[in-house]
């Protein structure tokens, strides 16, 4: 029997995939998450084999927890069930040593192979977004750029994020400047966007 984790935000869509999946003589729902927050402790109570995450989660994101669920409890292999499927983030997931990687618009019984699969160590990845993937140029932004932009992209303004990360102003307005150039952006805004659709924040 493979035990399985799922982390859904959409209720009637996370109703759908337990429902879907319980029918498989083989496969058996022990816990679900609607926040990225609950997963690994879900996932540490209920010890499952397989967790399918989705990427946009409230709180932690689906590839963030992937990497902490990897190393608290490396067992459980993870695919990530999304509805983005951008270059970006299959590199991500790849990085957060998930196993799979699939969009949410596949027919369920692909989903079913893809869980079997994972489960028995493979890799399971839509061929597509690989090649697109490997088109891609790398993400020229350092890890704390990503991480400025990110707070930028949400709202939160160059005072509020020097005070979030202890961090000066200037230096906040250096990062954001430094992204903006790397990516030939027009202005933060448009610097966002670029990141955004690449899948690098």
């Amino acid at each position: 029997m493979i035990r399985i984790l799922i982390a859904e935000d959409v209720r009637i869509l996370r109703d759908t995939l337990v429902a879907t999946l319980q029918l498989e003589d083989d496969l058996e729902v022990v816990a679900t998450a609607a926040t990225g927050d609950e997963i690994v402790p879900r996932a540490l109570e209920h010890r499952p084999d397989v967790a399918v995450l989705d990427i946009d989660l409230p709180g932690t994101d689906g590839l963030t927890a992937a990497a902490e669920l990897n190393a608290r409890l490396p067992e459980c292999r993870t695919l990530i069930l999304t509805g983005m499927g951008k270059p970006g983030h299959l590199r991500r997931a790849m990085a957060a040593h998930a196993r799979g990687f699939m969009i949410k618009d596949a027919p369920a019984d692909q989903l079913i192979d893809a869980i079997r699969r994972v489960a028995a160590g493979e890799r399971v990845v839509d061929p597509q977004l690989a090649l697109a993937a490997l088109e891609t140029a790398e993400n020229p932004l350092s890890p704390r750029e990503v991480e400025i932009l990110r707070r930028h992209s949400a709202g939160s303004s160059a005072t509020e994020i020097a005070a979030e990360l202890f961090l000066s102003y200037g230096t906040v307005r250096n990062y954001l400047a430094s992204a903006v150039t790397k990516l030939g952006a027009r202005n933060r805004v448009d610097a966002a966007r670029i990141a955004a659709d690449a899948g690098w924040l």
